[in-house]
């Protein structure tokens, strides 16, 4: 489903369409594991209940907040009803601040409260006038996260390896992307990070634009 009108900050809409225009690029077998997180999106629409997904890798640092803000946005930019996006860890460190950079580049609006703090909370919004969303680091059954009827989106290999069982989910998928975390430090730090922020914004718009309401 494709919207007629967007809310979101003008470079991030733009942001969006490129990513749409890059669907094509997602390998099929990637495109089959994220149409089993769209019907599970759609089906929970259908049966009148929210959908809550919550992303998750080891340390709560990178790919799980992108997977999580970017269904956000793309929930914002398909015009679908409510979805409930979260993110956690099997560990609790700090969202990173090479990834909140990364969506900084792109437009997104983030400031942080205690920036000084080990763990600190971000301030992130994507159009004018919405509730900030809250950003931090978490294990994945703490609050604010759901307890149960969620799905569990898992994209990194050692946190599915080491959370074979999610307590609570009634979906789970493993979707595993590579940690940008790689190339920290080295000259590749920049390309890297932006290169996981826009494949991951591709697979999370893709599914989003396969829901059916």
């Amino acid at each position: 489903m494709k919207i007629d009108e967007v809310t979101l900050n003008g470079e991030i809409e733009r942001f969006c369409k490129e990513l749409e225009g890059e669907f094509g690029i997602i390998p099929k077998e990637r495109k089959d594991k994220l149409s089993l997180l769209s019907n599970y999106i759609s089906n929970k629409i259908k049966e009148g209940q929210t959908p809550k997904i919550v992303v998750i890798c080891t340390h709560n640092s990178r790919r799980s907040h992108i997977g999580q803000i970017w269904l956000a946005v793309g929930a914002e930019y398909y015009q679908i009803p409510e979805i409930q996006t979260f993110s956690g860890g099997t560990e609790t460190t700090a969202f990173n601040i090479r990834a909140v950079k990364a969506f900084q580049r792109i437009g997104f609006n983030i400031s942080a409260r205690e920036e000084e703090s080990e763990n600190p909370i971000y301030q992130i919004s994507w159009k004018d006038g919405m509730k900030p969303y809250q950003a931090f680091s978490k294990k994945y059954e703490d609050e604010p996260n759901p307890k149960e009827k969620f799905a569990a989106v898992m994209v990194c290999s050692e946190a599915d390896e080491g959370c074979p069982f999610v307590l609570g989910c009634d979906f789970r998928l493993s979707l595993p992307f590579d940690d940008p975390k790689e190339f920290d430090g080295t000259e590749l730090e920049t390309a890297k990070y932006d290169e996981r922020i826009r494949q991951i914004g591709r697979e999370m718009l893709f599914v989003i634009s396969r829901v059916i309401v």
